[in-house]
C-alpha cells in the first residue's frame, strides 16, 4: 500500500521507513512531484500537520499522512515546540538553534524537556491525528554523531545516552515519532477493518 508523506525532510522519510512494516510503500512529496514547500503557518504542531495533510488531499486527492514534530522544554514553558526547527531562525540551522537552547537554559537547574510528534492522516473524510511523545532532559553538550536536529542534546528518560548516541535500532523504538508512527499504524488497521 503506498502511503504520500508530505514531507521533503529525507531524514524523516528514512527514519519513517525504517518504522512501518513493508507491505507499506512510503513516498515523499517529491516522489509525487510535489516540490513546494508547504508554508506551516499553525501555532500548533497540530495545526501544522493538518495543514500539510489537506494540501495533499485537495490539490492531489491522494490519501495521505503528514507530521510535525517538538522539542518542548518545561523551563521555556514549552518553547521551542511548533518552532523547533526555525529556532534560532528561518534558516532552520541545527547548530543555532541548539545554541539558543543553551543560552536559553543556562543557569536553570530545569532541565526536563519532551519531542512530541504530532501526525495528521486523510484516509476518509476526516483528518485523524496520532500523538507520540518521550520525555528526558536536555544536556549541555553535544554527544553522538547518528539522528538529526536536538538528538546530539536529548536524553530520553530511562537511558544514559542521546538520542545520537542510541542508534537507529533503539531510537525507532523508543522515539516520538516511533510511537506517534505505530499509533498511526493502529489506527490504519482500524480503518481498514471498518
Amino acid at each position: 500500500m503506498k502511503l504520500i508523506f508530505a514531507t521533503h525532510n529525507q531524514n524523516k522519510i528514512e527514519e519513517l521507513k525504517k518504522l512501518v512494516p513493508s507491505h507499506f510503500s512510503i513516498l515523499s512529496l517529491t516522489d509525487i512531484n510535489c516540490h513546494k514547500e508547504i508554508e506551516e503557518t499553525g501555532s500548533t504542531l497540530e495545526e501544522n500537520a493538518t495543514i500539510k495533510a489537506n494540501f495533499i488531499k485537495y490539490k492531489y486527492g491522494l490519501h495521505c499522512f503528514s507530521d510535525d514534530s517538538g522539542l518542548e522544554i518545561d523551563a521555556l514553558n514549552g518553547a521551542p515546540g511548533v518552532y523547533s526547527a526555525r529556532y534560532a531562525s528561518e534558516a532552520k540551522n541545527n547548530e543555532e538553534n541548539i545554541k539558543k537552547v543553551w543560552e536559553k537554559l543556562k543557569g536553570n537547574p530545569n532541565t526536563k524537556a519532551q519531542f512530541r510528534t504530532v501526525i495528521a492522516a486523510s484516509f476518509d473524510k476526516n483528518i485523524q491525528l496520532f500523538e507520540g511523545i518521550v520525555k528526558g532532559n536536555i544536556i549541555f553538550e553535544k554527544r553522538g554523531q547518528g539522528g538529526f536536529g536536538y538528538d546530539p542534546i536529548f536524553i530520553p528518560e530511562s537511558y544514559n545516552k542521546t538520542f545520537a548516541e542510541l542508534g537507529d535500532t533503539i531510537k525507532n523504538t523508543i522515539s516520538h515519532r516511533a510511537l506517534a508512527t505505530q499509533n498511526f499504524l493502529n489506527g490504519l488497521n482500524q480503518l481498514k477493518k471498518s
